[in-house]
């Protein structure tokens, strides 16, 4: 079984739920938020743990951020095929003793990312183009955990991807948004309707090329967890 770890009601699975749904994957939502506990890891083929509005450090506000970090310390240590995306993606990199900072690497909208020389040889980016589209929706950025391999870059913010150990990965980006889910946070800014409507469109423009790549990704995630497995 996958398991996906939800951390904010408005961060929703997207179109990965779909895709599992479609590959016939046996897969359960787990919202630690709402009180929903976290089962053990050996219960799991892989696991992916989605973002969130909150920093890896606002656990006095979210104290349910403390178990999700104690699950992930355990896929981590079991090397279990872990996907952590955006805010899942900081609080990997915040549990394998990286710094996660505010402010300074944000980013909001449709952005390029660029793999390095190991991610082009890296199995979850397997067929995607070196230089792809990603969908960012964030303030804070991590680090690369001592032992890391850095797999994905951007001008903009430089860490995008990495893997730690064989089977675990952090991401910056959002693959799996949809154009409800990026309208929905785009409406939730303090952004005039117009600066809205503006991410809406470029995310439409670039959807031909961001939604295979997007798709790709994961079906290489649910790949290496059956290989695993």
């Amino acid at each position: 079984m996958v398991l996906v770890v939800q951390n904010d009601p408005e961060v929703p699975v997207g179109s990965y739920g779909e895709q599992l749904d479609e590959a016939a994957v046996p897969w359960r939502l787990v919202r630690p938020f709402a009180g929903e506990q976290l089962p053990g890891t050996c219960e799991l083929a892989a696991a992916i743990v989605l973002g969130g509005a909150m920093g890896v450090h606002d656990t006095a506000k979210y104290p349910f951020l403390s178990t999700v970090r104690e699950f992930m310390d355990a896929c981590v240590r079991a090397d279990l095929p872990l996907l952590g995306i955006c805010l899942g993606g900081q609080l990997l990199a915040d549990v394998c003793g990286a710094m996660v900072s505010s402010g300074q690497w944000g980013e909001k909208g449709v952005h390029g990312v660029t793999l390095t020389d190991a991610g082009g040889r890296d199995p979850l980016f397997t067929g995607i183009p070196r230089e792809f589209v990603t969908f960012q929706w964030h303030n804070d950025s991590f680090a690369l955990p001592a032992g890391s391999v850095l797999l994905a870059s951007s001008l903009a913010c430089p860490n995008q991807a990495f893997r730690i150990g064989q089977h675990v990965y952090g991401l910056q980006f959002h693959p799996e948004v949809t154009t409800d889910v990026v309208a929905a946070w785009a409406r939730g800014t303090r952004a005039t309707s117009s600066d809205w409507e503006e991410y809406v469109a470029a995310f439409a423009e670039h959807a031909p090329a961001y939604r295979p790549a997007a798709a790709r990704l994961l079906a290489n995630f649910l790949s290496l967890a059956r290989k695993v497995c």
